[in-house]
């Protein structure tokens, strides 16, 4: 049993135990319910940078990364310097991350944010929305195809972003469908954890330009982001290169700014 299937293993008994102790019906209760969402796909076309900067505490391939700061600081760094969206991981077993972290994230900022998690029900993106997010991930390496379209028409009706993410180019065919946003290209095999922008590149002529394409994991240089935008990238999801530094905000400030002089 690889990583990934750990992680999806040890989700399902997660989420069974989330729905004993908060049912979705008191889920949709909840005032954020009523939230307009922000759209990370109109903002992502309209930016020069089209940086999503990532909260991450830990990883299965790095161990800990930043456990220190407050997911409020590094809401408010990013939003300050001028990040396009904010990605929360809100897995605990394997990257240290809370559903918490997403309502304290919204109370942060007015960025767009993206629930980084490994979605395999329903009630998940309930919850997200609940939660305060804008935008849901689904990972085409533990979806069906028919699981990908229930999950994302639902993300839709509830006002959601979805951004689909794929690794190779079977799972990118599979998965085309209208209730997707964005597809990102994940430079990180989530077997392996062996990172290969080359991924993004060759991928990039297989997505339709209906879709704002993202690229996802292993990016720390502006040459990199200046060398996939001519590959029609319009999204960078970057995490481990902000987070790393004491200050992420102030780090992912410096990096824009290069990024676009």
């Amino acid at each position: 049993m690889n990583i990934l299937d750990k992680i999806v293993a040890n989700k399902r008994i997660e989420v069974d135990l989330k729905k004993s102790l908060i049912t979705q019906a008191q889920l949709e209760a909840s005032v954020m319910m009523e939230r307009t969402s922000i759209s990370l796909a109109e903002v992502l076309r309209k930016s020069n940078s089209g940086i999503i900067a990532e909260h991450k505490r830990r990883s299965p391939s790095k161990s800990v990364i930043n456990q220190s700061l407050s997911v409020q600081d590094v809401a408010k760094g990013y939003s300050e310097a001028g990040a396009c969206g904010m990605s929360v991981l809100t897995d605990g077993k394997y990257f240290g991350g809370s559903i918490d972290d997403l309502l304290l994230a919204r109370a942060s900022t007015n960025m767009p944010i993206l629930r980084k998690e490994f979605i395999i029900d329903e009630y998940q993106i309930v919850e997200a929305k609940a939660y305060g997010a804008d935008v849901i991930l689904l990972i085409a390496a533990i979806l069906r195809r028919d699981e990908i379209k229930t999950l994302s028409e639902l993300a839709k009706g509830l006002g959601l972003d979805v951004l689909l993410e794929v690794h190779n180019q079977e799972e990118l065919e599979k998965s085309l469908m209208p209730s997707l946003d964005m597809l990102g290209v994940n430079n990180r095999n989530l077997k392996s954890f062996e990172v290969d922008l080359d991924i993004s590149r060759t991928l990039s002529q297989q997505i339709p330009d209906d879709f704002v394409k993202v690229s996802e994991s292993g990016i720390s240089s502006v040459e990199a982001i200046r060398d996939l935008k001519e590959f029609s990238y319009q999204g960078f999801l970057i995490g481990e290169n902000f987070m790393k530094t004491d200050d992420p905000g102030k780090n992912a400030a410096e990096f824009i700014k290069r990024l676009e002089q």
